[in-house]
């Protein structure tokens, strides 16, 4: 007499996959918006820094730029000149920006020695905030 019938407890029947599809929804966009372009933008810079050579003027990690001097295959090391007669040995990982010197349009190098920079790296797009997926509606458009 006190014990009423639960008719309210008798409906969670509904289907499993119908309850984790928001969840796998969240999953799909989250790998197609952040994980797959930084794998992609990781690609491109371990292709970047196996491409550095002798005489490409690098950007490290710290903000310091120089000129590779020499490049060590063995231990993965860099010697990069930052200033005259002062070279230092970097972990190539720690570069961050290759602008490599290349000749100018006329087959002749600029005077000095210097080619016309080219930038490699990701500030060859000049460097635009808003040049990813994402950088239109978030990046530093003015």
């Amino acid at each position: 007499m006190f014990i009423t019938p639960a008719y309210a407890q008798m409906g969670g029947g509904g289907d499993a996959f119908a309850s984790f599809l928001p969840i796998i929804l969240i999953f799909v966009v989250f790998y197609f918006l952040l994980i797959r372009p930084q794998q992609k933008k990781m690609k491109q810079h371990r292709a970047m820094l196996g491409q550095v050579k002798r005489g490409d003027r690098v950007l490290t990690g710290g903000g310091i730029i120089g000129t590779v001097t020499k490049v060590k295959e063995e231990n993965d090391e860099v010697t990069v000149e930052i200033a005259d007669g002062v070279k230092v040995d970097i972990v190539r990982g720690t570069i961050s920006d290759v602008f490599t010197s290349t000749p100018s349009a006329s087959g002749n190098a600029q005077p000095g020695g210097k080619g016309v920079p080219t930038v490699v790296g990701p500030a060859a797009n000049g460097g635009k905030a808003g040049s990813g997926l994402l950088g239109g509606l978030f990046g530093g458009r003015k």
